[in-house]
């Protein structure tokens, strides 16, 4: 019975799709919710890449980087054969926010552009209170590189990668110079011909040892899997589309 319910505990409880926004932790006012739903429609009417805001009450005690993939997969956001889904989750009570992007738009949706949207246009806006104002935001640069106009936030992306400290330059050299020192040692106690190794006796004598006969390596992966089913109402679905892990995270 323990095990049951650690078992169950472990496992998130993921909200019904019921739409382009679902609002769990009730931070969209309705007139906002009308806009940013009229703009999630047009560009997926237009292209049919599938961007869905969730707004979530509680974590459930994972990190939301686990929580928006299976969300993202639970939901099975964008399409099956294009994989053209995105999912803007927000957790208000641990302060986090996640931009999941799907297989087939993590080429113009990358990693560095997601968190460029989120330190600049959603995290900022949060700080102030205004939640709804940063979701909108989100939605808007996220829409904008969709739709092909990606210069501003490339050249937004650049500027953060550019300004690096000082101590981000320390921390960078220090790091290079230890995995040479500890590779230097490496090499200095394997040396000899063949890999073999010296080793020192109690009389202060040295003697070489064979070389061994090899590490005997193995690798076995597996696909914890998520299990998903499509969930709707109102006549909305996901179109059986997945993500693996694309995209980036914040907090404010």
């Amino acid at each position: 019975m323990l095990w049951s319910g650690l078992a169950l505990a472990a496992d998130p409880t993921y909200p019904a799709l019921t739409g382009r926004i679902v609002d769990g932790a009730n931070l969209i006012a309705p007139e906002a919710r009308q806009r940013i739903e009229a703009k999630l429609k047009a560009h997926e009417d237009k292209t049919s890449d599938q961007l869905v805001v969730a707004t979530v009450p509680s974590l459930q005690g994972i990190g939301i980087e686990e929580f928006a993939n299976g969300l993202f997969r639970f939901w099975k956001l964008g399409e099956a054969k294009s994989n053209n889904g995105v999912l803007l989750l927000v957790a208000p009570n641990e302060r986090k926010v996640r931009i999941e992007v799907g297989y087939g738009l993590e080429g113009a949706l990358t990693d560095a552009l997601s968190k460029v949207i989120i330190t600049t246009a959603v995290a900022p806006k949060f700080k102030a209170g205004d939640f709804a104002g940063g979701i909108e935001g989100g939605v808007d640069g996220i829409l904008s590189i969709l739709a092909g106009d990606a210069e501003e936030w490339q050249r937004r992306a650049s500027v953060r990668s550019d300004d690096l400290s000082g101590i981000d330059v320390i921390a960078i050299i220090f790091v290079v110079v230890l995995l040479f020192i500890l590779f230097a040692a490496f090499v200095n106690e394997f040396r000899g011909t063949g890999g073999s190794r010296r080793h020192r006796l109690r009389n202060g004598s040295w003697v070489t040892l064979p070389q061994s006969s090899g590490w005997s390596t193995g690798s076995s992966s597996s696909g914890g899997g998520w299990s998903s089913g499509s969930s709707s109402g109102g006549g909305f679905s996901g179109g059986g589309g997945s993500s693996g892990g694309g995209g980036a995270s914040g907090d404010w």
